[in-house]
């Protein structure tokens, strides 16, 4: 079986903007053999939130290269010139394009490593090869789209599959249910309930925004109740001495820092990343409400300071929520044909991904380089990209620091795969899966 330097789960925008990385190594004498493995059919990102006039929130100068090499052939700027749209949308005079179209980059971006991706397979589980009492290589179990399993080996693995939809324990007993879904499935799941009259958002960050603004322009008309904790929507703080906490170098800043400060620094800036929508539409949501009052047509309900408390399936049809008014502490109860939960993202999925590793991994704990800390005879390194947030700072699930971080795992990739006492350790003796 072929053993490759490195294999990647997950192929989104971390994984390209690394497969980038090492590809621009080899002008430098670098040629690392890297393959990756995605579980879904084809390149997508966030399909089912690819919704009209959404925008990105960063600057397409965070994109996959520029920050790490601005000449790069797979800068944002080059993927227009290559469509030949880069003077159009130099007269569009904004550093934030649609949310189709960075897609559409991206996508153009991933085209050029189909030869060194599996798409639509999904890996199981990872396993320990070992020499005598060291691990020497690392197992890659998937199964394919036709059900057939698959097996790779690799020296070393980069783990990054993003966020794992976020479900409030009060809805974990109908997590089943077609009429409840995450905003993740938005546009995919929307459509099995396009005669819902009654229609449930919860959730107070930029999905929930934009799925109520969606909902109340289609034709046919829902009601829709927008549920949140909070007493205000509030606008992501965009300022630029706040900003400053997405740069590159600020990840060292918070690296050094001790784990009670890292917590201070999330607490502190936590509302610049979380439940934050842009002010343009805050505005635009604000306003509906507005014109209900002057019209007096109340078809939407703007539940603030409320929560869930309880979820029940009703036998007649409906959803029911248990609701707590936190002002007054009423309680009361609402049915809806279908409810939303933009309720955020879980980052731990990797821990269970990499369950029979555990043993040789110090707490799934990470050095500087995003690698994960293991035992002194587990050789293979692995790195996370996305799920370091508490040791790195709030730009770690973003596209912020992703050209740049990319480059420091390939810096240290390249060192380890260079070592020619660990290549001739490897080779001898076959490797023996541990389960």
């Amino acid at each position: 079986m072929q053993i490759h330097d490195l294999i990647g789960i997950g192929f989104g925008p971390s994984n390209i903007a690394l497969a980038i990385t090492l590809e621009e190594k080899k002008q430098e004498g670098y040629d690392v053999d890297a393959f990756f493995i995605e579980k879904q059919p084809g390149f997508a990102w966030h399909p089912n939130m690819m919704l009209d006039n959404a925008h990105m929130q960063i600057s397409f100068l965070k994109d996959l290269a520029t920050l790490r090499n601005p000449s790069s052939y797979f800068t944002f700027i080059n993927y227009l010139h290559q469509k030949q749209r880069l003077q159009d949308f130099i007269n569009l005079k904004t550093f934030f394009p649609s949310r189709h179209e960075f897609n559409d980059y991206l996508a153009w971006a991933a085209s050029h490593f189909d030869d060194r991706c599996a798409y639509g397979e999904e890996v199981l589980e990872v396993l320990a090869e070992k020499r005598n009492d060291e691990v020497m290589l690392l197992r890659v179990r998937s199964l394919d789209s036709t059900g057939t399993a698959r097996e790779r080996l690799a020296r070393n693995l980069i783990v990054s599959v993003g966020g794992v939809p976020s479900v409030p324990e009060c809805f974990q007993p109908l997590k089943g249910d077609k009429r409840i879904f995450h905003s993740n499935s938005y546009l995919r799941e929307i459509e099995r309930h396009k005669e819902a009259k009654k229609i449930a958002v919860v959730g107070a960050g930029q999905s929930a925004s934009e799925i109520f603004m969606d909902l109340h322009n289609r034709p046919n008309a829902p009601q829709v109740d927008l549920i949140m904790r909070g007493r205000a929507i509030k606008p992501s703080d965009d300022s630029p001495f706040v900003n400053e906490i997405f740069n590159t170098d600020f990840t060292d800043f918070v690296f050094s820092r001790s784990e009670h400060d890292r917590v201070s620094l999330l607490e502190e800036f936590w509302h610049t990343n979380y439940a934050a929508p842009d002010l343009v539409l805050i505005e635009q949501i604000f306003n509906v409400f507005y014109q209900q009052r002057v019209t007096g047509n109340t078809r939407h309900r703007f539940l603030r300071r409320h929560e869930v408390t309880s979820v029940s399936a009703l036998p007649e049809g409906g959803i029911q929520l248990l609701l707590r008014d936190l002002n007054g502490g009423r309680e009361y109860s609402a049915i809806y044909d279908a409810v939303v939960l933009a309720t955020g993202y879980g980052r731990d999925y990797h821990k269970s991904l990499l369950k029979s590793l555990s043993p040789y991994l110090s707490n799934f704990s990470v050095d500087r380089n995003y690698r994960l800390k293991s035992t002194p005879n587990f050789r293979p390194a692995i790195f996370l990209q996305g799920a370091c947030e508490s040791t790195h700072g709030l730009s770690d699930t973003l596209l912020s620091v992703t050209a740049v971080r990319t480059h420091e795992i390939g810096q240290a990739l390249v060192g380890m795969i260079n070592d020619p006492v660990a290549k001739q350790a490897e080779n001898p003796v076959r490797a023996v899966a541990v389960r």
